[in-house]
């Protein structure tokens, strides 16, 4: 069988987010449900990967919001999309260093992938955590949910104005099982949705993640309920510029789009100026957006890797800083990976952010 084929299911024709979704999620074949996506042995890496002291900053950031709300007895910490469990296996060592929160904290882990769980199962040293497929089982508040490149890997749509009506790109495949692109206008109700946001409004060319928004509706309608907030680091522009931006990477190359499905990543960048209006129009305040750079430094990781570098030898010192120059470098990582915050609280004082 022609392995295009096995993603096209039902339907000859299909939306790029439904046909990615099949490719990336599958239950038997999907590239997230059938293999090990992180690390020097798989596609890429990501920053809990390079240096334990990206995942220290993240709990260090937690227990600071904790602390600005009060210090309540119930609190809930949920990670969307744990990968493979390194964040979340070095906050919750970073959390014991905490005795007076580490007793009151619940711990949340939001995947979808069977595979990935059972991976995080392995990895994560802690009895109470709980793994969760929606949010019903967050009873009382306050709540914080994060995400570390959790939102890229959601699939998008992708549209093209022409004239005063909006085409949605659809895959189909050929009398050869080649996957071929084509345009046809949209539903009434995608229109009247892409037309409400003002930042796709001057767009020729749109990306839009509506897979992605249902998610984070549920998410927002939790934060609104039990009082919280919502942080998510990702790869990202503010300023959209009609670009495609889906990409595929496989052993940390490169990969031609529809080659090698189900075995390479296929990511798209994160629209951080339409996740503001998002979460706005959700009933949420929003922090302004900042660097992956100015959120590490304001939150004093170049302070904690002094103290750390003090006690190891030179070429340990060295590995240290090269791995925070790839976190923080403009040309790496630093000013291409995003960091967002909605909230709803009446403290707005959080670290990391002005």
């Amino acid at each position: 069988m022609n392995p295009n084929k096995i993603f096209f299911k039902k339907s000859k024709n299909l939306p790029v987010d439904i046909f990615l979704r099949n490719v990336l999620y599958d239950k038997k074949f999907g590239y997230y449900t059938s293999q090990m996506p992180f690390g020097k042995k798989g596609d890429f890496i990501t920053s809990p990967k390079i240096s334990n002291l990206f995942s220290e900053i993240i709990a260090i950031w937690i227990i600071t919001c904790w602390e600005s709300f009060g210090k309540p007895k119930n609190f809930n910490v949920v990670e969307l999309g744990p990968g493979d469990g390194s964040l979340m296996n070095i906050l919750l060592r970073s959390f014991k260093k905490f005795p007076e929160f580490n007793a009151v904290k619940k711990v949340f882990l939001f995947e979808k992938s069977n595979y990935l769980k059972r991976i995080q199962k392995k990895k994560i040293e802690y009895k109470n955590v709980r793994w969760i497929n929606n949010f019903n089982e967050i009873k009382k508040g306050p709540v914080i949910f994060f995400g570390n490149e959790f939102f890229d890997a959601i699939p998008i749509k992708q549209f093209k104005k022409m004239k005063n009506s909006i085409f949605e790109k659809n895959y189909t495949l050929d009398k050869k099982n080649k996957i071929k692109e084509f345009f046809k206008k949209t539903s009434d109700a995608n229109f009247k949705i892409i037309q409400s946001y003002k930042v796709l409004k001057k767009l020729k060319f749109i990306e839009f993640p509506k897979l992605g928004f249902q998610e984070l509706k549920k998410i927002s309608k939790k934060i609104s309920k039990l009082k919280g907030c919502i942080l998510l680091v990702d790869y990202g522009y503010i300023k959209p510029n009609n670009e495609d931006t889906l990409q595929s990477i496989m052993k940390h190359k490169k990969n031609i789009l529809f080659n090698n499905l189900g075995k390479a990543d296929i990511t798209s960048h994160v629209n951080f100026a339409l996740l503001d209006e998002f979460f706005s129009k959700n009933g949420l305040k929003v922090k302004n957006v900042v660097t992956q750079k100015q959120f590490l430094e304001r939150m004093g990781i170049l302070n904690r890797a002094e103290v750390l570098a003090k006690k190891m030898r030179f070429t340990e010192q060295s590995d240290l800083y090269l791995r925070i120059q790839r976190l923080l470098s403009p040309r790496q990582m630093g000013n291409l990976f995003k960091v967002i915050l909605a909230y709803k609280f009446k403290n707005n004082n959080f670290a990391g952010f002005k």
